[in-house]
């Protein structure tokens, strides 16, 4: 358990290095292109590997911690959301799948906003 511990930490690590890097590289505007760019590339990242891990059985699990969970993890949230999602529907949990969604996204708005107030 130890490794896997240390294995998505390192990921995390180098995941929150990697978004860091993306944000200063990005110009700034009032659209968020940095944190827009880095939820898309981790939710394609998420997706590909995912992918070619289910193609080549071969591979370590303990990678997969690494890449998945670590460093898509530590790169961008967003993109385990989007990888739930895809199961949801690929499952044909609909319901569910809109739900989650459109929930998701109004009560982490609402919580933002609640944190601000109770913040200050």
């Amino acid at each position: 358990m130890l490794e896997k511990i240390i294995l998505v930490a390192i990921g995390g690590g180098l995941g929150s290095v990697c978004r860091f890097l993306v944000s200063v590289a990005l110009p700034k505007f009032s659209f968020p292109l940095a944190t827009f760019s880095v939820n898309i590339l981790g939710c394609f990242l998420v997706g590909f590997i995912s992918a070619y891990f289910n193609s080549h059985s071969n591979l370590a699990p303990n990678l997969k911690l690494l890449l998945i969970t670590g460093f898509c993890g530590g790169f961008t949230t967003f993109s385990a959301f989007g990888f739930e999602k895809v199961n949801l529907l690929q499952n044909g949990n609909y319901a569910t799948f809109f739900l989650y969604v459109f929930s998701s996204v109004i009560l982490g708005i609402l919580a933002v906003f609640l944190g601000f107030w109770v913040g200050k």
